[in-house]
């Protein structure tokens, strides 16, 4: 093990009031004098928003209490999926672990901590892929950490080994999963949407970096560690990001104890993924139940507008 405290990486771009407070989260982290600290900012897309990035600047410019601090900025917009695909590659030619964070995940007080021993405890299994910090709302019992086959996006860490498997091709994904019969199992027993998510990627509808990055290592057969409580919390379903709505339904509340951390078997968790599956079909079951709800009021809008109640 190397036992070395990795760099924590975070991907910003035009939200300077959610960025303040994921620094002010992770500098409540013990580990974070003896951390460096690398930040990518994102250029705009529009000369509007060139104030807001420049407030986000200026929150790096006079900051203190890491290691070191080093900000790289663009001048022009390269988009969420360039950054971190460009980002993550080129730091880790220089370290062989990361930490990796957005704009708008806010990390607990251990976060550093169970990243970093994790980080050791997993780093020579080639099997595991990444460790990551957020957990679904999920109301039954889950254990302390378990592993789900794939990869995750909010709050998570990777070795330069295992980031090698990432694979940017969506095409090519997908043609994988296709030809293996693997969409299902992709989509959590047909709970989610990942293979629409991929073919919408591949068609220019999304952008997401996300979905090739757990396609990549679900392909591999990697896996994921997951805290049974979520040690982050994403505050971007408000509306201010570019690729987030307004939306509670993946809330949740950071875990108010520490996670224990302990070595176990490496193998995919039959219960996480069955909480998996039960709660992706429960937002499945709700969208549906909205789209029925929205559909019955513009059915009524519109017998109204032709039958109109007379008086």
């Amino acid at each position: 093990m190397s036992n070395s405290t990795a760099p924590v990486v975070i991907f910003a771009y035009r939200r300077p009031v959610h960025t303040q407070k994921v620094v002010d989260a992770l500098l409540m982290n013990p580990e974070a004098p003896d951390t460096d600290l690398i930040v990518f900012v994102d250029g705009p897309k529009t000369p509007a928003e060139k104030q807001s990035i420049d407030e986000v600047l200026t929150i790096f410019s006079s900051l203190t209490g890491f290691a070191s601090i080093d900000v790289q900025s663009s001048r022009s917009n390269l988009g969420l999926a360039r950054s971190v695909i460009e980002g993550v590659t080129s730091v880790l030619e220089q370290h062989d672990r990361i930490i990796i964070l957005e704009d708008d995940i806010l990390v607990s007080p251990n976060f550093l901590e169970f990243m970093n021993s994790a980080l050791d405890l997993y780093e020579n299994e080639e099997a595991v892929a990444s460790i990551h910090g957020y957990i679904y709302p999920i109301e039954r019992e889950l254990p302390p950490t378990f592993f789900i086959r794939g990869a995750d996006c909010w709050g998570w860490a990777t070795w330069r080994r295992a980031w090698q498997s990432f694979n940017p091709d969506g095409r090519d994904l997908l043609r994988q999963l296709e030809h293996s019969g693997q969409t299902r199992d992709f989509d959590f027993n047909n709970s989610a949407r990942y293979t629409e998510m991929l073919r919408d990627q591949i068609a220019g509808k999304n952008d997401s970096w996300a979905v090739r990055w757990y396609a990549s290592a679900f392909l591999a057969n990697m896996l994921t560690l997951y805290p049974g409580k979520s040690i982050v919390q994403n505050i971007g379903s408000d509306g201010s990001g570019t690729h987030s709505g307004n939306s509670t339904e993946h809330d949740t509340v950071i875990a108010q104890i520490e996670v224990m951390l302990s070595r176990v078997e490496i193998r995919e968790s039959r219960d996480g993924r069955e909480a998996f599956e039960v709660f992706f079909r429960s937002l499945s079951d709700a969208f549906r139940e909205s789209r029925i709800r929205r559909l019955m009021r513009l059915v009524k809008k519109w017998w109204l507008l032709l039958f109109p109640l007379r008086s």
